[in-house]
């Protein structure tokens, strides 16, 4: 069969390694071949290259329209952010063309455009980049190879708005069957708003009891991504990296200083994508017994260029590569440095808490 003389078809990137695929940024070179080896002799309409990239959500939701009838409502949106064509191989007569058995490459660069978006994959939406080349033959079905590459876009933590410290207090009346049990306060600050995957964040807060009973203090580091689509919005929740404190007694003052937590191997933020957002935040909160959760919120965004005090920029970059490299194999820590290790029913009860946002706004 015609198609049988076709022994080998694909697409490769320059600059991959042995488990290891190239990662690009905006403005970059793209560089690859095509590589075709044939067993025989085989007639060529055209080969074709296309560079595609799109940012792409799309969920559904119930709703009701009476007693006895109830339809979905689907949301979708795509925002097109790569796109590039080329022809590498076609015939001067516009015919076809013969290649001798054997192994053949076919060569191929473009530039990506200046500013990107992180290569992404969520429940809801995703951000992907592929290149797919498409060989025409007469007579026969096209056959097409198919390459996904990723970027990861520059998001530097080395900014005065990003090494601003955070900060912020709140305070909630412990309150038991309509009695007033007293003032349970916290505040709770960070060295800065801007951390990388790897880096420990130091956190440092006061818990303050002045209610009849004793609470607990916790903390956690919660993924946001928001869907974006026909002006509705789609958001999920994760908890990615939590502590909890020691029991903060009657009458009693707590204070943190410095309470290490890790951030585990995590995508980036995307802060700029029309349709996909995602947005980070150091949740500090206090279980109350029989009141509401007290919940304080400190930004966050989640870089790919670490600090670097001291050094070149791109030595901080090289030496943060195995943690991108971590994220994009979907790897998490068994469970965050610091604090003691709660119950699970307390602890599952805790962060269920702060990924709906449980506790004084």
């Amino acid at each position: 069969m015609l198609f049988d003389k076709v022994k080998a078809f694909s697409v490769q990137l320059d600059g991959a390694t042995a488990g290891a695929e190239p990662v690009f940024s905006g403005g970059q070179a793209v560089a690859g071949r095509v590589l075709l080896e044939l067993a025989s002799a085989v007639r060529v309409g055209a080969l074709r290259l296309r560079a595609r990239g799109r940012a792409h959500v799309h969920w559904t939701e119930s709703r009701s329209a009476g007693s006895s009838t109830a339809y979905t409502q689907s949301y979708s949106e795509r925002v097109e952010v790569v796109s590039h064509r080329a022809t590498l191989l076609a015939p001067d007569t516009g015919e076809t063309t013969t290649l001798p058995p054997g192994r053949h490459e076919f060569l191929f660069s473009f530039q990506l455009p200046p500013n990107l978006v992180t290569s992404f994959e969520g429940k809801h939406g995703s951000v992907r980049y592929c290149i797919k080349a498409t060989l025409h033959r007469p007579w026969v079905p096209a056959r097409r190879a198919r390459k996904v590459f990723t970027v990861i876009e520059p998001l530097d933590i080395n900014t005065p708005a990003l090494l601003a410290p955070q900060a912020g207090a709140r305070e909630k009346v412990a309150r038991s069957w309509y009695c007033n049990r007293g003032l349970v306060s916290l505040s709770a600050k960070i060295d800065r708003k801007g951390y990388t995957p790897g880096e420990v964040i130091p956190v440092f807060a006061e818990i303050d009891n002045s209610s009849t009973r004793p609470v607990l203090p916790r903390a956690a580091v919660v993924q946001t991504q928001t869907f974006m689509a026909r002006g509705a919005r789609k958001q999920k929740r994760a908890v990615v990296a939590s502590l909890a404190g020691e029991p903060v007694g009657p009458g009693q003052r707590a204070l943190w200083q410095g309470r290490a937590l890790r951030i585990p191997p995590v995508g980036p933020s995307i802060l700029h994508c029309r349709v996909l957002h995602v947005d980070y935040a150091l949740k500090v909160c206090v279980d109350i017994p029989g009141t509401s959760k007290l919940l304080l919120e400190l930004p966050l965004v989640i870089g790919t260029i670490p600090l670097h005090p001291f050094g070149s920029r791109s030595s901080s970059v090289g030496s943060h590569a195995s943690f991108l490299l971590d994220w994009r194999l979907g790897a998490l820590p068994e469970r965050p440095e610091g604090g003691s290790k709660p119950t699970r029913r307390g602890h599952e009860a805790a962060l269920h808490d702060l990924l709906n946002g449980t506790g004084t706004p």
